[in-house]
């Protein structure tokens, strides 16, 4: 009986980790992301630091998207706040680039009216288009560093999750689609100075 109670009590450990907020974070990320309000910059990772190389050469895990789960919203209020942070003032950012291998990223949208900024999860490029879009490119975790692509594609089909748990697929066009290949490439461990050996470079 009392190795039944063991037993029983073990499963329910598990089945209450499992179903809480750890679902999408293992603890080390939930500490991270929950250490400040959704108004207060992350650190952002750079190649310079051996430590944060490793991660940012890493690729990012499956994120269940969770209208209830807070700390995915709090890490999506973060990323914003990040990329917003006078000290870098980006077009976009992805979660490994604050030391989250997951698969969230937060673009800005020159496409559409007031160029909001825009969180996705689980963004997949389906299709590239043959027609391609030179442009000069830098990143956030790469200071001082500047370069021009010619390999990305104009226009790209993606598909994607939204944090109210929809799926979605979107065609995107022009410098939009650049910033979401380059925050896509994040999300695989590519960064893109990898791209600078291409004609042109």
């Amino acid at each position: 009986m009392k190795f039944l109670n063991y037993s029983l009590s073990i499963i329910f450990i598990i089945s209450f980790v499992s179903c809480g907020s750890y679902k999408n974070f293992n603890k080390n990320q939930q500490q991270l992301i929950t250490n400040a309000s959704g108004s207060t910059p992350m650190r952002v990772f750079l190649i310079t630091n051996k430590q944060d190389s490793i991660l940012l050469r890493t690729k990012s895990s499956y994120i269940k998207p969770n209208p209830k789960n807070k700390t995915l919203h709090l890490l999506a209020k973060r990323l914003y706040s990040t990329v917003r942070d006078s000290m870098s003032l980006g077009v976009g950012i992805a979660a490994p680039q604050v030391g989250i291998l997951k698969q969230m990223i937060c673009v800005q949208r020159f496409d559409k009216k007031n160029f909001p900024f825009e969180i996705y999860l689980n963004p997949i490029i389906k299709q590239y288009s043959k027609q391609k879009r030179p442009c000069p490119e830098g990143c956030l975790s790469i200071p001082n560093k500047r370069g021009k692509t010619f390999d990305r594609a104009y226009t790209i089909l993606i598909e994607y999750d939204k944090l109210d748990g929809t799926h979605h697929y979107e065609m995107i066009e022009d410098f939009t689609s650049v910033i979401f290949q380059h925050e896509i490439d994040h999300l695989n461990g590519i960064l893109f100075i990898d791209h600078l050996n291409t004609e042109g470079n």
